[in-house]
């Protein structure tokens, strides 16, 4: 009778000290046992082996995210550094003397230049410029071989048209405040798909003269740098354009 009042006594004491040291963690719990017992009239023996309550935490582990979240992430960030860019949403205001008819369709990497002059249809196939930074260091040579630093240049495909069917297709390079002329081929609509036409010499082994006249030829029909150091502005802004839109197309392909 006597033990059994002893060991009432000590599930009595010792349960609301237990509960509060769960509560209250795991750091001093082996002392606090011992209080207890002491407590309750139960003394410490050499070999009495406390009872260990182990101590588990229900918080559970942050979820990583899956490579697609990192990889839209990304792109969003991206996005939002493309659209605080001052020429993102900049649009050149073309100026009333500007010669040419401009062409522009979202999602296009060129635009398009049309007018007639003098009963000829002249068409410029404008494409995105070539940015140098002020870091490059490379050189480039000139149509007399002459070597200039590389710069900032948007090429150009000029096409000249007459009504016969015949056609001047130039390929341009259009610097700051210079224009290069690359090639110049002959080009006839009844020619089949299947021939192979020839289109003339290389354009560095015309006759000087003939690639002056060539050069006045075209800027006559407004391919002069007023008309390039426009569209080299125009076409920057373009491409900025064009990236934000790019980077948002590639967004909804991957949430998709």
């Amino acid at each position: 009778m006597a033990l059994n009042t002893i060991l009432r006594r000590s599930v009595s004491t010792f349960g609301p000290l237990a509960n509060q040291l769960i509560q209250g963690g795991c750091r001093n719990y082996v002392p606090a046992i011992f209080a207890a017992l002491n407590y309750s009239g139960l003394s410490y023996k050499p070999g009495y082996v406390a009872p260990v309550i182990r101590y588990y935490s229900t918080a559970t582990e942050t979820k990583k995210p899956s490579s697609t979240e990192t990889l839209l992430q990304v792109i969003e960030s991206e996005i939002k550094v493309a659209q605080e860019s001052d020429d993102h949403d900049k649009v050149e205001e073309i100026p009333t003397s500007f010669p040419f008819k401009v062409e522009d369709h979202a999602g296009q990497q060129t635009v398009t230049l049309t007018r007639e002059y003098d009963g000829e249809s002249i068409k410029v196939e404008v494409h995105m410029p070539d940015i140098v930074s002020g870091e490059d260091n490379d050189i480039r040579y000139d149509e007399d071989d002459i070597e200039k630093p590389t710069q900032s240049h948007l090429p150009l495909l000029v096409t000249v048209s007459k009504k016969s069917g015949i056609s001047l297709e130039f390929g341009c390079i259009a610097y700051a405040d210079e224009i290069v002329i690359d090639s110049l081929s002959v080009k006839k609509t009844e020619t089949s798909e299947e021939d192979i036409p020839y289109e003339g010499p290389n354009w560095n082994d015309l006759d000087e003269n003939l690639r002056k006249g060539f050069h006045k030829y075209l800027e006559i029909r407004g391919i002069k740098p007023s008309t390039t150091n426009f569209l080299h502005e125009y076409m920057i802004n373009k491409d900025s354009r064009e990236y934000v839109g790019w980077l948002k197309d590639l967004k909804k392909f991957i949430e998709e």
